[in-house]
């Protein structure tokens, strides 16, 4: 998986998908002040990186969730990452809104989702965990056996890790910030102090010392 995720790594910083910025913080709408910002819609624009990725992706559904049936994408960035690993795997795939349409047949949650049917939320970032949990909460209460979550990148912060914790899920990620601040210093992407005051932030957001 290191080697995964050091390629990985390599195809966020060669597409511009990750900006890093730890003298002119990013606020997240969250309203977090972050020394990085990672856009994953840009790699869909790059098809080599796409087809590296999606590859990746794909690889580590059928490693970590052998018995999944449907691969669900998050509302919006999940949607097109969960469409093609899931082409690649040959399983089904839905995704889930924000909220049910107010329209039409209301659905909220779009394609087809058997009872008891085992489903991986495929999720493109994951900072807070907000979203990837909202989704996957959603999908158990229509019936769904949700096994995990998948995802491109993950920063590793705490406040996700409760949150997952304290919903009974599990994410496998391909990359993570300690991978990526490693790689991005090897390439000359940041300077070699900021390597300590990105992971700062990762462990305490709030503590206005890793912008010193």
């Amino acid at each position: 998986m290191q080697d995964t995720a050091r390629l990985v790594a390599n195809c966020l910083l060669s597409t511009g998908a990750v900006f890093l910025r730890p003298d002119d913080p990013f606020t997240w709408a969250s309203g977090i002040k972050s020394p990085i910002y990672c856009d994953n819609r840009l790699i869909l624009s790059v098809p080599e990186a796409r087809a590296e990725i999606e590859r990746c992706l794909a690889s580590l559904v059928r490693e970590k969730y052998p018995a999944a049936e449907v691969l669900m994408g998050t509302s919006t960035a999940g949607i097109p990452h969960a469409a093609i690993a899931a082409h690649m795997i040959g399983l089904k795939m839905g995704y889930v809104r924000p909220a049910a349409k107010d329209h039409g047949r209301a659905n909220r949650i779009e394609g087809r989702l058997g009872q008891n049917e085992k489903a991986v939320v495929v999720e493109d970032l994951i900072s807070t965990a907000g979203s990837a949990v909202d989704t996957a909460l959603a999908l158990r209460e229509a019936g769904a056996d949700v096994l995990g979550l998948a995802a491109i990148f993950s920063y590793g912060m705490r406040r996700a890790v409760d949150k997952l914790s304290d919903n009974g899920l599990v994410c496998h990620s391909l990359c993570t910030l300690d991978t990526l601040v490693e790689v991005a210093a090897e390439l000359g992407a940041i300077a070699p102090n900021d390597r300590a005051r990105i992971l700062c932030f990762r462990d305490n957001p709030d503590d206005p010392a890793w912008r010193a």
